[in-house]
């Protein structure tokens, strides 16, 4: 069978140009996909084995163009629960649903406002999940027991390859968080995967390599559920890319506030966490870890562990850069943080979450 390539999946769009991200499908010839620790190409059949796992309640994490996810069938309790299992995450913290096309956005979602419309048909595929007001196929252990549900749609070409074969095969969305162990730094390559999960998933689990995200941070959530949209986490779709596409303002950003009652993937005070302690005040001391823009000087006796030459680039390596602190056995990281009202909103709003001052290391062991 031949390798997946892009022909029939429309890949947006608006945001391209203004992300300046590689195409996560550029080589797809070189996508692999691994069970366990078995690889193999990144074949059709490949994909649709993997689509099959899924219908069988197994799981299989998949590159998207932010993170890799850690996918189930949405439909399917026990397999959802799973991913709860997997990855150590609390009961009732809402998942994100994953389709193919705006074509299957009613099957999860009703009431849909107009400006949600809007938003999908100029940010899908891409980095941007609506959360609207749920129909009855969401259950409640999709949602966390609220009435609203998460939709995105993914531009990476593997993700939408096994979306569409998921579906032609009778499934309705795959539920998918992060493939990393709840509360730790997210999984931006396969390699990071099963480092984080190869010990919780079985042998009929799946983990689908993709290379690398382009863009390296989690998707940008928007609630929809009111007559104003407004941000509940930033990501790569920012509030000016949103203004300018409905031409109106929008709700403040309420990724770190407490007067919203919407429950969303990754709105904890403390998350993306790396073992070693982050700091984004002071100054490194020798052999600590360091963090910040190629322009700026690494203070002498400090590790540099990333030294992105503009802030998409600090978005993409971020978490590899935490996990590369970790790997070298650093017990302090001090971060210079991006400035911008671009992604570097977003890039800010995780360090925040990660800093040590609120993020003692907690996960589950």
């Amino acid at each position: 069978m031949g390798t997946v390539g892009r022909e029939g999946y429309r890949v947006s769009h608006a945001w391209q140009n203004q992300l300046k991200s590689k195409r996560d499908f550029d080589n797809l010839k070189s996508a692999t996909i691994a069970s366990m620790r078995r690889i193999t190409d990144c074949t059709s059949s490949a994909i649709k084995d993997a689509a099959t796992a899924l219908t069988k309640g197994s799981l299989v994490a998949f590159p998207t163009e932010t993170v890799y996810g850690l996918g189930a069938d949405a439909t399917n309790e026990d397999a959802v629960s799973r991913i709860y299992k997997v990855k150590g995450r609390p009961s009732g913290h809402p998942i994100i649903v994953h389709i193919s096309s705006i074509g299957n956005l009613e099957k999860w979602a009703r009431n849909i406002p107009k400006y949600a419309i809007n938003l999908a048909h100029a940010f899908w595929p891409g980095p941007m999940t609506l959360i609207l007001q749920k129909t009855n196929l969401a259950k409640h252990y999709i949602t966390g027991g609220q009435s609203n549900v998460g939709i995105r749609i993914p531009s990476h070409a593997i993700a939408l390859a096994l979306l569409k074969e998921f579906e032609d095969q009778g499934g309705h969305g795959i539920a998918a968080p992060s493939a990393n162990r709840f509360g730790a730094v997210s999984s931006t390559t396969a390699a990071a995967v099963d480092i984080e999960l190869a010990n919780y998933l079985s042998v009929n689990d799946h983990i689908l390599d993709g290379g690398t995200c382009s863009i390296g941070v989690e998707s940008t959530i928007v609630n929809c559920t009111q007559d104003q949209p407004s941000i509940l986490r930033p990501g790569a779709i920012t509030k000016e890319m949103i203004q300018n596409t409905l031409r109106r303002s929008i709700g403040p950003n309420l990724s770190n506030s407490k007067n919203t009652k919407i429950k969303v993937a990754g709105s904890l005070e403390s998350h993306y966490a790396p073992r070693a302690k982050v700091f984004l005040t002071g100054s490194p001391e020798f052999g600590d870890g360091f963090i910040a823009l190629d322009s700026i000087k690494t203070p002498s006796g400090a590790v540099r562990i990333a030294a992105p030459k503009s802030n998409e680039e600090y978005a993409q390596f971020l978490y590899e850069a935490f996990r590369s602190a970790d790997k070298k056995g650093l017990k302090r990281i001090f971060v210079i943080p991006p400035v911008g009202n671009d992604i570097a909103v977003a890039i800010n709003d995780r360090l925040i979450k990660s800093a040590s001052d609120k993020c003692v290391d907690k996960r589950p062991v």
